[in-house]
């Protein structure tokens, strides 16, 4: 039997996680979905998906077993709210909420439900070269981690849709999910670092340099750098006791001609992280199947929304702003040591 899913957001994230769900994953259906341009969310609808004319509809009907949401970040604490209180498991899409209260809010709510039945899309935790770098690092052999050198690169941003403030409030969430989930470690303060801007940026804020201090006293250094021009350049590497770690270069042919040699890189996120987001939606259909969810949860959400609020105080302040989380509830694992 396949999980009957409603998909909320049909934009370029939610389209592709359509094709995902019906051409290339088994076990799934999606037989709903919801866009504030129905036009579009007609448009994207599989053949026999019904298309609700708002969010809480398509939440509560009863052909829906499980939600995915797509739609943008202001949108989430309500949908997730509602997704709770119907007991339906839920993949939503990063960000979270856009806030510490509705990250709480979200939180209360499914504890008191009793079950987890939120998966944030953090993808890059299931990412096969990712696994690997976390399987070197908690294996010990190279002794406790430093330093972890984070680099998240694209060749440009749609203009007039990404503001200065979107590298830290948007981008900076999966490379501190990663760094939590690498380290296994709580952020603990962060600081900004804005150097000259590149000419291909306009008025953004771009590049930037984060800072993230760990708990455990481990530092993280964050380059986010969104008009490079040349590709999708994602990479990561730490820096331990006894030794380094670093990603590998994604598999490419190398040409070589008159011109020199060189290898391809990605252009975009769906190239380089496209078994990654298949990976997640495997894991998620048997958790949700199974009626909860095991990934990425609301907590890593949560800590993720506290990390860009101090990042946006900390490229005002000039200082190191601290990160203060709650007393982490039972429903979410144990809390990390270091960070006790």
């Amino acid at each position: 039997m396949s999980l009957r899913i409603g998909v909320l957001g049909t934009g370029m994230i939610g389209q592709d996680h359509i094709r995902r769900l019906t051409q290339v994953l088994s076990g799934a259906e999606v037989v709903a979905v919801n866009d504030i341009d129905r036009s579009r969310a007609e448009a994207a609808a599989p053949q026999g998906a019904k298309v609700h004319d708002t969010p809480q509809a398509l939440i509560a009907s009863d052909a829906v077993e499980a939600v995915v949401i797509c739609s943008w970040g202001p949108a989430h604490e309500e949908q997730l709210l509602g997704c709770i209180a119907a007991g339906k498991p839920v993949f939503c899409e990063k960000p979270l909420v856009t806030s510490e209260a509705a990250a709480l809010r979200v939180m209360e709510a499914e504890t008191a439900f009793g079950r987890r039945l939120v998966q944030v899309g953090f993808m890059r935790r299931f990412d096969a070269d990712y696994r690997r770098l976390k399987a070197v690092i908690d294996a010990g052999s190279l002794g406790a981690p430093l330093l972890y050198r984070s680099v998240h690169r694209n060749a440009s941003v749609p203009a007039g849709l990404y503001t200065s403030e979107m590298p830290l409030n948007d981008t900076l969430v999966h490379d501190a999910d990663i760094s939590r989930w690498l380290l296994s470690d709580e952020i603990t303060g962060v600081e900004v670092r804005v150097p000259r801007r590149s000419s291909r940026g306009g008025d953004l804020r771009d590049p930037t340099l984060v800072l993230l201090h760990t708990a455990a006293g481990a530092i993280v250094s964050v380059e986010i750098s969104v008009n490079v021009g040349y590709g999708y350049d994602i990479r990561g590497e730490v820096s331990c006791e006894d030794g380094i770690a670093a990603l590998p270069n994604r598999p490419a042919p190398v040409v070589s001609d008159r011109h020199g040699i060189r290898q391809a890189i990605p252009e975009d996120w769906r190239e380089r992280f496209i078994e990654a987001y298949d990976q997640e939606f495997r894991e998620w259909i048997v958790a949700a199947r199974a009626g909860t969810a095991t990934g990425p949860s609301t907590w890593d959400g949560y800590a993720a929304t506290l990390v860009a609020d101090a990042a946006l105080r900390a490229v005002d302040s000039g200082r190191l702003e601290p990160v203060r989380m709650r007393g982490k509830p039972a429903l979410y694992g144990t809390p990390i040591a270091a960070a006790a």
